[in-house]
Order: structure tokens, then sequence, then C-alpha cells
């Protein structure tokens, strides 16, 4: 097995810089035993693998094994290197590079009946990664991030969805307001997340194939996507609350459309 103990190795210092921004051939890092085993079951390619040596005879060693069996290289490290490498504060010892499969929004649209989180300026990743958690659980069949929303596949949101963002396919588009109108154009109901004004939650149809337009927590969604949207949904809410988390609106209009569905055909 190649061995590197050196902090300033080339490798070393690349895959530091991947931590932060996605490689420009869809490479995205992994840190830890469970984010890791998520991507080898969800079938994603494994090209890099590291592993400290004092993790060896723990479970990251034996990931590390499995993985090298399914044609990654694999490296061992120092737990200097390790710390240099991860992004978190107390690296686990198993580090890797994945290889995103790319998905575009037309074959996205192709999972049907469609059921769709689309995403503007949801800058904090760790609220991304919650709604992508949210949105397999609920069986949302995508997702839509526009200009401004944070990288799903970056470390923070990567931890964030636990394994989800490898299975729920997510297209980046520039302009969301041109996405919706090509949501619309396949049939298609664009609703807009409002905090007053809309439809109650609870008296929408949901039970067609919907997409769910929701805006980071601060400024809301603009008036381009208010106006390309079918129609205003609201979360009936009580108090002086005028707004919730992103990842909590996801969680609530997901689950309504998951709870209406459980009663007709799919």
């Amino acid at each position: 097995m190649e061995q590197i103990s050196s902090r300033q190795n080339t490798l070393v210092k690349r895959l530091r810089a991947l931590a932060h921004d996605r490689g420009a051939e869809g490479e995205v890092l992994l840190d830890g035993v469970h984010l890791i085993e998520e991507a080898l079951a969800s079938g994603m390619e494994l090209r890099l693998v590291l592993v400290a040596g004092d993790a060896m005879d723990d479970a990251p060693g034996a990931l590390a094994a499995r993985a090298a069996a399914r044609g990654a290289r694999t490296i061992m490290i120092s737990r200097s290197v390790a710390e240099a490498i991860s992004p978190v504060r107390t690296p686990t010892g198993i580090i890797a590079v994945a290889t995103l499969r790319a998905c575009s929004l037309d074959s996205l649209l192709q999972r049907t009946p469609q059921l769709l989180v689309m995403l503007d300026h949801v800058q904090d990743p760790g609220n991304l990664g919650a709604v992508v958690r949210t949105a397999e659980g609920c069986g949302a069949t995508g997702l839509i991030t526009g200009a401004g929303t944070a990288d799903p596949f970056g470390w923070k949101a990567l931890r964030g969805s636990m394994g989800s963002a490898f299975r729920v396919p997510i297209a980046g588009v520039e302009s969301l307001a041109e996405a919706i109108t090509s949501v619309k154009r396949a049939g298609v109901h664009v609703f807009a997340t409002v905090p007053r004004g809309g439809t109650p939650l609870h008296e929408a149809t949901l039970t067609g194939p919907s997409a769910f337009v929701l805006g980071g927590e601060g400024a809301g969604l603009p008036k381009a996507i208010l106006d390309a949207a079918d129609a205003g949904i609201t979360i009936p809410m009580r108090g002086r609350v005028e707004s919730l988390n992103v990842s909590v609106a996801a969680a609530l209009v997901l689950y309504e459309a998951l709870r209406q569905r459980q009663h007709v055909p799919l």
C-alpha cells in the first residue's frame, strides 16, 4: 500500500483544496466511515481512499479494504496528514474522493410522478443537507438548485444529508425562473412557498406532479420566481412567527405531499 507522511505532499495540497471546491471532473471529498459507506452502497465511484495508519485495525481499515476491492486507489497516511486534509474538527481516520454522476434537468424530470424541491439562494450548507435528507425520506423525485444556493456536494451539506445526496437526483441550474418554465412544460404544478397570502398547505391538492420552490430564510423568493410559479402556498402558523427555517418548511410541505399521495395510486 502506498504511504504518505508529509503534509507538504502535492496530493495532500490538492485534496485540501478539494474540501472547499468541487473538482473539475466532478470530484468531491468525503470524510468519515458512514458517508463513505453510503457512497459505496449507492454505487458511486471512489477514486481514492486514504486511511490513517492508526485506524487500519478498526472500521476505517476494513472500509478501505472494501473500497480497494472495488478498484479504489488506497493510501495509508499519518494522523497529521489526515488532520491536514480533513475539513472536520476531529477526523475519523478515513477520507475518500468520489466522482459524482452528472444529473441534468431533463433527466431529473423523467422520474414520475414528479415531486420536486427547487431551492433559491439557500446558502447555509447544513440547511441544504437537511432538505436533501428530508426529500429522500418523503419520496421526492429530485432537487433543483439555482445560482446562489450552496453546493449540495460540499462537505458540510454532504454531512447534513447523511448520504441522501448520493441517491436523490440533484440538478444545478443557472436560472431557477427558466427551470420553472421547463418544469411546468413537463406538466408539473409549481408552488412557490410564501409566508402569507398563498393557498393554505392543508387545502392545496398535491396528489399530482408537484414542485415546491423555497428560498433562503432572509429575503424570500424574488418576484421573477413568484411570477413564474403557478401558485403560492403558505404554511399556516400561530403567534408572531412569520417564517420558518427552510429545512423545516421543506419538511412540512413534502410530508403533506407524501401524506396526500399515500391515499391515491402512485
